[in-house]
């Protein structure tokens, strides 16, 4: 059927699969890729990163939402747990790609970017504003820097320096909204988000260095193969009484569904494609971006934010923009010589 094997051409593009029409098991997402994007050109690159900081923007209200019912341990389970259900077909045809040279990494991936972060954002969640989490997961880049320098060796420069500092300033600022002393307040809770973006620096030089001969849904699928069961075991030590009697318990039970299928599952298959891509500190470059998305989203929902908060992520982002603007200079210099 040449609709399908158009479908499939796609498909390849964007999640780079190994397909034939006898053995493809992921036709659902096949159908719609044609709306999707090739990652090899660069004008789709910065769609997915759009797409991307859409999806992950929205991820702190769906957080907020699945709060209403459920515990900080009960969404962030969910979302883990259901994402590795979603994932079973794929499990079952990639598993076999498991050796001792990866398995570390591959749980490394699975923990430090899924696994963890979804705990931590969820608790942190709990007392915090999903448009002050959405602005504080913009640090993501700079920890991936700086965890490229410590572990695998890359030469920071002044500018990159330069720009760590200001984005630790940045966030500070973020923290503790202008009052030095509320970080050791509620807002200390804004900490878990920092530590979630360390998280995801550690699995984005990860999946860069250490896994470059996997795409990005072998990635995605054996990641959750390694963290899927030990949220399924939280889940079953988990009392789902309050939540079952809530009258929030299937809006917000949705809202952590969705979650996990657009904000885990589908957006880190685009994400693991556009790091092989592009690099790590490109790919990462998305949380400059998904502030806005959660700002949008939190004053929609009857959040506040204050003019110290839009100073703090101004300062990030162009923290942000100078690690990236060496990246830049330094291939232009490498081109020309």
């Amino acid at each position: 059927m040449p609709w399908a094997n158009n479908h499939l051409v796609y498909a390849s593009c964007i999640f780079d699969i190994q397909i034939n029409q006898d053995s493809f098991i992921f036709l659902p997402l096949a159908k719609i890729s044609t709306l999707m994007f090739d990652l090899s050109k660069k004008l789709w690159q910065w769609l997915a990163m759009l797409f991307l900081a859409l999806v992950w923007g929205s991820s702190f209200i769906l957080m907020k939402k699945g709060l209403v019912a459920f515990t900080f341990t009960q969404v962030a389970g969910i979302r883990v747990f259901f994402g590795f259900v979603l994932l079973l077909p794929a499990i079952a045809q990639h598993y076999r790609k498991v050796n001792r040279q990866n398995v570390g990494s591959i749980a490394i991936v699975g923990y430090a970017g899924i696994f963890f972060p979804a705990f931590l954002f969820a608790l942190a969640q709990t007392n915090i504003s999903s448009a002050l989490s959405g602005m504080l997961n913009s640090s993501a880049t700079l920890f991936a820097l700086i965890v490229g320098i410590v572990f695998y060796k890359n030469r920071p420069t002044n500018n990159q320096i330069v720009g760590v500092l200001l984005g630790f300033i940045g966030a500070l600022a973020l923290i503790t909204g202008g009052d030095i002393k509320s970080i050791f307040g509620a807002n200390s809770y804004a900490l878990y988000v920092l530590i979630a973006t360390i998280g995801y620096g550690i699995n984005v030089n990860e999946v860069r260095f250490r896994l470059p001969n996997m795409n990005g849904i072998q990635v995605t699928t054996l990641s959750f193969l390694l963290v899927g069961p030990a949220a399924g075991i939280i889940l079953i030590f988990t009392d789902f009484s309050v939540a079952l009697q809530s009258d929030m318990f299937w809006p917000s039970l949705l809202a952590i569904l969705g979650l996990s299928a657009f904000g885990s599952v589908i957006s880190l298959f685009v994400f693991n494609n556009l790091i092989r891509h592009t690099s790590a500190l490109f790919a990462t470059s998305v949380t400059y971006i998904i502030p806005f998305f959660a700002i949008i989203w939190g004053l929609f929902d009857g959040e506040t934010v204050n003019a110290v908060l839009i100073v703090g992520i101004a300062i990030v982002l162009l923290g942000v923009y100078l690690v990236n603007r060496k990246k830049r200079l330094s291939k232009e210099i490498m081109a020309e010589g």
